[in-house]
């Protein structure tokens, strides 16, 4: 076994939680992300002869109120929340650490760049996503982009006072000092300073944006209602609650536990990255 393996081992050993999570996480992604060639139901093929048929063999899931297998389109339906946390979690982290390296390091910046930021963030993140959908054509391609727009203030403040601590530094008067290129510096001394808590927080906005586009799709502002997603779903169920409840509970239990098991990584891997609490960790 290398180091690095035998380092992720005695971590899932002191962190079993982590590790279950982890292990959830990879089944639903491979399970959503392989749906179209497994061998399961059409999740668009409608039989009103089968409609709101309870959890069986058959249909493990039950079936909706068109006779669609509940189990099918939640597995498809995974794929949007994949996509959709994903792509949110890696845009806002992108542009929010290039944002809050310039914050941070650069003064005259700072001021103009963190007043734009409090003013998104004094805005709800569910009121401007419906906001920014409700003026686009609803898709994939909006909710991620209407998604990553509230949550990359988020990262620009953990980024900036990232860089703020480290600027303050001796070694970095030093270079500066000795005339060390900017780029440089911001490559070779900050970046790496700012990787940890940058991984950590992208956790928590995958998490996040998977239920921000539950919510739209819920509400009817987010994905198209024949496209198979998680929200979507429960939306259709929330009518039938008494007579069918397994059309809601089952696509919600799976977003539910997938949110859990999202935010669990996160705290697994802030004490892995963070060598404060790592050292805590290690005295268990």
């Amino acid at each position: 076994m290398t180091s690095a393996g035998a380092s992720l081992w005695r971590f899932a050993r002191r962190r079993p939680g982590a590790a279950v999570a982890g292990l959830f996480l990879l089944v639903v992604v491979l399970s959503a992300l392989l749906a179209p060639w497994l061998p399961l139901a059409d999740p668009l093929a409608m039989a009103p002869a089968q409609r709101l048929r309870a959890p069986s063999w058959e249909h493990p899931f039950g079936t909706d109120s068109f006779g669609r297998d509940v189990f099918s389109r939640a597995l498809h339906g995974g794929r949007v929340s994949i996509v959709v946390g994903v792509g949110v979690a890696t845009l806002s982290t992108v542009f929010g650490l290039v944002i809050g390296i310039v914050s941070g390091f650069y003064r005259m910046a700072d001021a103009i760049i963190m007043r734009v930021v409090d003013a998104l963030m004094s805005i709800p993140a569910i009121l401007l996503a419906i906001a920014l959908v409700s003026i686009n054509k609803p898709g994939t391609l909006t909710l991620v982009l209407a998604i990553t727009l509230p949550e990359i203030p988020r990262v620009v403040r953990v980024v900036r006072s990232v860089v703020l601590t480290v600027r303050e530094q001796t070694y970095i008067e030093a270079a500066i000092a000795v005339g060390t290129r900017p780029l440089k510096l911001l490559a070779k001394h900050v970046l790496p300073n700012s990787m940890a808590p940058l991984i950590v927080q992208a956790t928590f906005i995958c998490a996040l944006a998977v239920i921000l586009e539950a919510s739209l799709s819920f509400l009817g502002a987010g994905t198209p209602p024949e496209t198979p997603s998680w929200g979507n779903m429960m939306s259709a169920g929330r009518t039938f609650i008494r007579n069918a409840p397994w059309i809601l509970l089952c696509p919600g239990c799976l977003l539910g536990l997938t949110v859990l098991s999202i935010n669990i990584l996160g705290d697994g891997l802030r004490d892995l990255l963070d060598p404060r609490m790592a050292g805590r960790v290690a005295l268990r």
